[in-house]
């Protein structure tokens, strides 16, 4: 009698948040055991709901900054995908010193658990954030500029420990420098809400969204599915030249926020027809924020095989019938 092949365990730092819970969803589908670290500061329990009662499933309450909490997570884990940080700029503005304890002293624990546990691989969570003032048209990975946030600063800082790390311990690292991702699970309420949700429950609820600036400033937008489709690459690649370095994940298409606002108001309006007349308003540009962003993902096409499947398009339709089923239609039953 054949035995059956040992499961991978993966640990998923944020796996309760928007990518970390469908990236759980994804890998357990396929038949992996998956554990989730999260401390449900920004994550939803809701999203977790539909794995805990699966078998390959463990979730693990901690926090990132706790140490032995990162070390206990790690046991047994063959490869780690690091997704838990304090998201959003404009947060990271307003409480810098927090950002960064999560994002670059909680990113530093999970590193070294992994190095203590020889785990294969680290695969993690960078950010386009880092180009700052890079003024290229194309944002090429080894040309950034200064960055603008101290969200950025601590997405920067993980790019460098992990550099080292692989340098001097030589622990296999993987950064993927994800561009304004986005789908189901999105939260779209609160002060910090990204804005394809942000938009998208405005227009759900006929009122205004604001764009900050006049819409010009554009974004390379990345579905959900081409950012698991990375991350799974990233994971199982056997070419030595794809480790120990960065990539951008992103669609290599640009659209600018006035465009995006259009789309997303013409494919509810098929939904709901009065949502069409609801206008969109402006406010000042907001400090930190980079004006226009849009990838050269050439590198992540030639050494990990990274092809986006679903284009910005395709991604917008898939996510406003998501959004729909979640919130439109409770409101229309509600009215």
């Amino acid at each position: 009698m054949t035995k059956e092949p040992q499961k991978k365990k993966i640990l998923i730092t944020g796996g309760a948040g928007f990518i970390g819970s469908n990236l759980t969803e994804y890998f357990l589908a396929e038949g992996y055991k998956v554990t989730v670290l999260d401390n449900f500061l920004t994550g939803y329990r809701e999203n977790l709901k539909p794995f805990m009662d699966h078998p390959c499933f463990t979730l693990i309450e901690g926090d990132i900054r706790d140490f032995d909490c990162c070390r206990n997570a790690v046991k047994d884990a063959e490869y780690v995908l690091h997704e838990a940080a304090l998201g959003s700029v404009p947060r990271s503005m307003k409480n810098p010193q927090m950002s960064l304890e999560i994002n670059e002293g909680g990113f530093i624990n999970m590193l070294e658990a992994a190095r203590e546990q020889r785990v294969r691989r680290f695969i993690y969570a960078a950010s386009s954030s880092v180009y700052g003032d890079d003024t290229h048209a194309f944002k090429q990975e080894d040309c950034t500029g200064n960055v603008l946030s101290p969200y950025a600063l601590s997405k920067k800082l993980n790019e460098i420990t992990a550099f080292n790390y692989s340098r001097i311990f030589g622990i296999e690292t993987i950064g993927l420098r994800y561009f304004n991702v986005f789908g189901r699970r999105q939260d779209p309420d609160g002060a910090y809400a990204a804005v394809i949700p942000r938009f998208l429950l405005s227009l759900i609820h006929h009122e205004a969204p604001t764009i900050y600036g006049d819409g010009s400033s554009s974004r390379d937008f990345t579905y959900i599915d081409n950012v698991i489709q990375a991350n799974e690459k990233a994971m199982l690649t056997e070419n030595p030249e794809a480790v120990n370095t960065v990539y951008n994940i992103a669609c290599g298409a640009e659209t600018t926020l006035n465009e995006l606002f259009a789309v997303l108001q013409e494919n509810l309006a098929e939904k709901d027809l009065t949502i069409r007349s609801v206008a969109v308003q402006y406010g000042p540009p907001r400090k930190g924020d980079i004006a226009h962003s849009l990838a050269d993902i050439s590198r992540a096409v030639k050494l990990l095989g990274y092809v986006p499947e679903i284009d910005v398009a395709e991604g917008l339709k898939r996510t406003v019938d998501w959004y729909w089923n979640e919130y439109g239609c409770a409101e229309e039953i509600k009215e």
